[in-house]
């Protein structure tokens, strides 16, 4: 094996500075030996501790093992005889992953896509499961759009190392419900953790949870023998001192496989980045006080000096890998359609819909055809809009984790009343609106300042933005739907024009309640297929028709579920 020169085995016979064992209690190697070896070591070495003379404490990780050796070959230390076993197999563990590191920076590799995958993994996504397969406890930091959730997955059928616990932000959780059917089957058990009080929980393979019930199971969790933790949207971690972010920290280092997955690791300070790696890597950036006085500007600040450099040691030791579209855009279509399904309020959804029971009543009795689809018409409105607003929070919330990760974005909605939640929801983010309400001089100046950088939000009605140019935007937010495909591609278009460097994303945001079925139905959409079913073409006008006539049966399907549904 071809490894560094500083895992090299020392001479047997030379001078020992003192001695070195294992401390199970607390999981690391220490040091007890002359003050000229423990007090270098703690000067040497970021996130060795040891309160008092004589004594020093290493991590018990494969990278820290080599300091450690490279450290005794230069101050021989004799290793107690109960550890020699466990000494040697962590030197072997070393040297493994010292070798397995150098092979990736020269050739990065690739991994077949499993068998227990249901789909083909891209190129490039199959160069991060290899990442992911050769570096257990890292992070996924590929930009939004990329595929993350894909390769997160695509790491379990690959490990099958089961339970594992999936932790998303609240709105994202249906979705991976979703993508795990898609992706693994339905032959992998999944159970949701509901409330802030632990109970038992039964068999299963996947374990899925959200950022904030972390804390009430902060206990429990270690103790249920994840083999695999996933941390969807890992920037939520950013933070510490908090109960969320401790609990995240146990139930890390109870489990053999940690993987991050955030398109946006640091927002506001380079010195977040270093909560994130603790719970990947327990002091792998050493502790607070020697990362803040060596990476950034002084004990304490949290303000990196130079982060292309610390991006680079992180990529360099396996601990991140970072593609954005730029990297990769020989590999994706011009243009993807991505549906995911987000949470709404029932309660919400429930109380707007009691104004459909009086025209529902009107339409059981009435026997005029021409009457009867001009009642059907009024309640898929009322039904519509009714989705629009339960679901418009969790809209949000997905539209900020894009601006946040430096995503332009075209909002989409119908619903004078759904726009009305998106200004309010989003107003840190200086949206601008062009809804069909706006003066001409009031839609220009929304267009401009787009256009213009001067704000990354755009919301639009579907059928108020033709003959728009907003080739600046690399999203495509539908947060609600039409009856009509033609007017989703030409709603995408605005943004998919000469000028578009990009590979532009467009993401359909459906609720498992209310209209939203059938409109997938009527659209073609399934859950999660990144090339839609929709035509890109103008339609003929017999195409035209057939989709009418298509909406209309939609329409009235969707009418005698409600009326089901109130007789039930």
């Amino acid at each position: 094996m071809n490894y560094p020169s500083y895992l090299r085995d020392g001479d047997p016979d030379a001078y020992t500075y003192g001695t070195l064992s294992y401390n199970r209690r607390r999981k690391c190697w220490e040091i007890k030996g002359e003050p000229c070896v423990t007090e270098l070591a703690k000067r040497l070495f970021p996130g060795c501790d040891g309160k008092g003379r004589g004594v020093a404490r290493f991590t018990a990780h494969r990278r820290v093992i080599g300091d450690l050796n490279w450290l005794m070959l230069r101050y021989p230390l004799t290793v107690r005889e109960g550890d020699r076993d466990k000494w040697e197999e962590a030197l072997s563990e070393a040297r493994e992953y010292a070798a397995r590191r150098e092979a990736a920076r020269l050739a990065p590799e690739t991994a077949e896509t499993p068998a227990a995958f249901r789909a083909e993994l891209m190129d490039f996504q199959k160069r991060g499961l290899a990442f992911m397969l050769a570096n257990r406890r890292c992070l996924l930091a590929d930009e939004m759009g990329l595929g993350k959730t894909v390769q997160g997955l695509s790491f379990l059928a690959a490990t099958q190392a089961y339970p594992a616990l999936i932790c998303a932000p609240p709105h994202l959780i249906t979705n991976w419900r979703r993508e795990i059917e898609r992706f693994l089957g339905p032959d992998v058990r999944v159970h949701v953790l509901r409330g802030l009080t632990p109970k038992p929980l039964p068999e299963g393979e996947i374990y899925l949870t959200h950022y904030l019930l972390l804390r009430g199971w902060k206990e429990a969790l270690p103790k249920m023998g994840f083999r695999t933790v996933l941390f969807d949207e890992m920037q939520e971690l950013r933070h510490s001192g908090t109960e969320k972010y401790s609990a995240a920290s146990l139930v890390s280092s109870a489990a053999e496989n940690v993987v991050g997955l955030s398109g946006t690791p640091i927002y506001n300070h380079g010195g977040e980045i270093w909560n994130v790696i603790n719970i990947l890597d327990f002091h792998f950036l050493g502790d607070w006080e020697s990362f803040s006085r060596e990476w950034c500007y002084g004990y304490g600040s949290n303000i990196v000096a130079k982060p292309d450099l610390l991006g680079d040691y992180l990529k360099r030791e396996g601990l991140m890998l970072r593609r954005v579209k730029s990297d990769v855009l020989a590999e994706l279509p011009p243009k993807r359609r991505l549906v995911i399904e987000i949470d709404s309020d029932d309660k919400v959804y429930r109380e707007l819909m009691k104004s459909a029971f009086a025209p529902l009543s009107q339409y059981r009795a009435e026997e005029n055809p021409a009457r009867r689809a001009i009642l059907a018409d009024a309640i898929s409105q009322l039904e519509r809009q009714a989705t629009g607003v339960a679901k418009a929070p969790w809209v949000c919330a997905f539209v900020r984790a894009l601006l946040e990760g430096g995503e332009k974005v075209l909002l989409m909605a119908h619903h004078h009343a759904v726009m009305d939640i998106y200004k309010e929801e989003l107003k840190p983010y200086k949206p601008k609106f062009i809804t069909g309400r706006e003066t001409e001089r009031q839609k220009e100046a929304a267009y401009s300042a787009f256009m213009e950088g001067k704000s990354n939000l755009l919301c639009l009605s579907l059928r108020a933005a033709s003959g728009l140019n907003l080739q600046r935007a690399t999203c495509v937010v539908f947060g609600e739907l039409d009856w009509s495909p033609a007017v989703h591609s030409q709603a995408e278009d605005r943004a998919h024009r000469i000028g578009q460097e990009d590979s532009l994303l467009c993401y359909y945001l459906v609720s498992p309640r209310g209209s939203d079925r059938a409109m997938q139905d009527a659209l073609g959409l399934k859950i999660s297929q990144f090339v839609g079913l929709m035509g890109d073409e103008t339609p003929s006008p017999e195409d035209q028709m057939f989709i009418e006539s298509q909406a209309r049966e939609h329409i009235t399907n969707l009418v005698e579920r409600l009326l089901e549904e109130e007789s039930l």
